[in-house]
């Protein structure tokens, strides 16, 4: 996945996006996350790729590769950002270990 392969108008990237900047939308996201999918529109992919927090199927959909960590950070201690954070290993263990067995990419 490339930064040529991000899809601008997926639903997911408006949702990520602005999830980071508005706080009153995360409350609600965390609290109902299907509501608030349905309310920006995701497919069933993009809902369940999200809801597992699963950033390889999020990747392989099109959302943008700067917003992957930070889905992991939505689900995994918030705005912590410290490579010795739970975010930061969950990151690894799906991206960065996913591409050293061979099952990363598309």
């Amino acid at each position: 996945m490339g930064i040529m392969d991000v899809d601008l108008t997926l639903p997911a990237n408006r949702l990520i996006f602005t999830l980071r900047r508005d706080m009153a939308l995360l409350q609600r996201f965390l609290g109902d996350i299907d509501g608030v999918m349905e309310e920006y529109g995701l497919s069933a992919a993009e809902r369940r790729a999200l809801r597992d927090a699963d950033i390889r199927a999020l990747a392989g959909l099109g959302v943008h590769p700067y917003f992957l960590p930070q889905v992991v950070r939505l689900f995994h201690s918030g705005a912590y950002n410290h490579n010795d954070s739970e975010a930061a290993r969950v990151y690894a263990s799906q991206m960065v270990e996913g591409y050293a067995d061979g099952k990363g990419g598309n």
